[in-house]
């Protein structure tokens, strides 16, 4: 500006140049280009020792589609003989990079969404708890910018879809459309670049009247909103060296803290619309259709069939009980917390709708997890065996009453021979006297374990004569126990011995008939 000052006050070429300092054919120059009406503040071109590479330069990105590195060009120019430094490489592969994705990049344009149309959704990962990884699930309602982050201990179906069931009914409603990638639970392949979507998600999206859709592969871009939401959430989350959080005991503690952050971020004002989400929620739900008051079944966990003879289900190579009138009928499972408090839940849909049926701890494989409630009472077993008559001749011993069922199990079992002459003695003993009476003393011989031929007429004949008269019982003068009189010299206390009469034999035989008896 200076050198055309110089010019407009001189007019003259040498003159201006004399003022401003510089060359009459500097002046002369922009003289020419201010009165063609050209740029004064562009530089001008000077040729450059890499201008004859330039060529070779523009193959080599166009070749890696603008991943080449400028140091790795620079060294491929010197070995083709180029002298200039790195500096100049630098600049030229940056411009040939801005000519290479002219035309190539991918051209953003604002998202106008509308109310009650849009959620979205993605999994980052989460922290480790007792040894284990655990999944961030984040969603993005589009137009209220509402965010949801729970905490999930895997990324099956069954826990995806508890997830976004939990979801809808903290936003209250759901929206017309569901946006998230291509994982096997969404999509199972693609054919002629058309995504095939998984049975299961075409039931869960119909039992809520939502449409679901994924995008492109390999192109986040197309779902930024639960991008962002993923970003945030590692970041206030997951225990860094840059956010300093510790690590976290349990798995109810990482529920906890995606609770408290939810809260932060919904409550605080968006940079975009410059207002809470809570709020924009609010004005959002009468957009969002209402959400079924039963979830989807898939939300309850991996089905399972219980089978026909045996109320148990597998889950991870290991066993469950459930109630044993559920044998034949379909049964969903699932797993809940982690470390100690694991606990597989298991669901029933009936007519009244879902069902807790059962709750068990962690099982190993080979070591099934029962409760013994879910079973009916077993018929009596081998261990178990209880008589039951298979002709006139047994069911009339049988008839005599738990004394005879018992004779019956004691004798088997001590192999007793001519059984059956034994139980038609027992019976024809039966009629000729007292029923009762003999079947006392059929119960009385197997605890005993009497099961001689002549075992059960005595037992009966004595009894008889037990109950007829006065019953024998031993005293002190009658005892053949040993006195205590040896001991009174001892203990300075002279005791004149008593007589001792001697013992009959129909004495002995009484104190030895009780002890039996006894």
């Amino acid at each position: 500006m200076e050198i055309l000052e110089a010019f407009d006050l001189t007019g003259s070429y040498r003159d201006a140049a004399e003022l401003a300092g510089c060359s009459h054919h500097t002046v002369a120059r922009y003289v020419t280009v201010r009165e063609a009406g050209g740029q004064l503040d562009q530089v001008a071109a000077r040729p450059q020792l890499i201008d004859e590479y330039l060529p070779k330069l523009h193959e080599w990105v166009k070749h890696s589609k603008g991943k080449i590195r400028a140091d790795k060009a620079h060294e491929k120019l010197r070995g083709l003989g180029f002298k200039g430094s790195e500096r100049t490489t630098r600049r030229a592969v940056h411009e040939a990079k801005l000519d290479y994705q002219l035309g190539r990049i991918r051209v953003h344009r604002p998202w106008v969404t509308e109310p009650g149309m849009w959620l979205q959704y993605d999994f980052g990962d989460g922290p480790i708890i007792d040894g284990r990884k655990t999944v961030l699930f984040c969603a993005w309602l589009a137009w209220s910018r509402f965010r949801v982050v729970l905490a999930l201990r895997d990324r099956t179906a069954p826990t995806v879809f508890a997830a976004l069931d939990v979801t809808l009914r903290k936003l209250g409603g759901s929206p017309t459309y569901l946006l998230t990638d291509n994982e096997k639970t969404v999509t199972t392949e693609h054919i002629a670049g058309m995504a095939v979507r998984n049975p299961q998600v075409v039931s869960f999206a119909r039992h809520y009247g939502v449409t679901v859709h994924t995008c492109e592969p390999a192109d986040p871009a197309s779902k930024g909103g639960s991008e962002s939401t993923v970003k945030i959430a590692k970041a206030d989350l997951v225990p860094t060296d840059t956010n300093l959080l510790e690590a976290y005991d349990t798995f109810a503690d990482l529920e906890a803290a995606c609770e408290v952050f939810c809260d932060d971020v919904n409550g605080r004002v968006h940079r975009v619309t410059r207002r809470a989400p809570n709020a924009m929620l609010a004005e959002e739900l009468p957009w969002l259709h209402p959400v079924p008051k039963v979830p989807h079944t898939v939300a309850f966990g991996l089905a399972r069939t219980v089978p026909a003879r045996t109320p148990m289900v597998a889950l991870d190579h290991a066993q469950y009980s459930v109630p044993h009138q559920l044998m034949g009928q379909q049964v969903w499972v699932r797993v809940h917390g982690q470390g100690p408090d694991e606990k597989v839940i298991i669901v029933h849909v009936g007519p009244a709708g879902p069902v807790e049926v059962a709750r068990h701890s962690r099982a190993t494989p080979g070591s099934p997890k029962v409760i013994d409630a879910h079973f009916p009472p077993q018929p009596a077993g081998a261990l178990e065996r209880q008589p039951k008559a298979k002709n006139a001749a047994e069911a009339e011993f049988l008839a005599l009453g738990g004394g005879a069922r018992m004779w019956l199990t004691e004798a088997a079992a001590a192999g007793t021979t001519k059984m059956r002459v034994k139980m038609a003695a027992a019976v024809a003993l039966s009629k000729l006297g007292d029923p009762v009476a003999v079947d006392w003393a059929l119960g009385h011989a197997a605890v005993n374990s009497r099961f001689a031929e002549a075992d059960l007429g005595s037992i009966v004949s004595h009894h008889a004569r037990a109950n007829a008269g006065p019953r024998h019982q031993a005293s002190e003068t009658r005892s053949l126990t040993q006195g205590t009189g040896a001991w009174s010299a001892l203990l300075g206390t002279p005791n004149e011995p008593e007589p001792v009469r001697p013992a009959s034999s129909d004495d002995l035989a009484a104190v030895v008939i009780d002890e039996v008896l006894s």
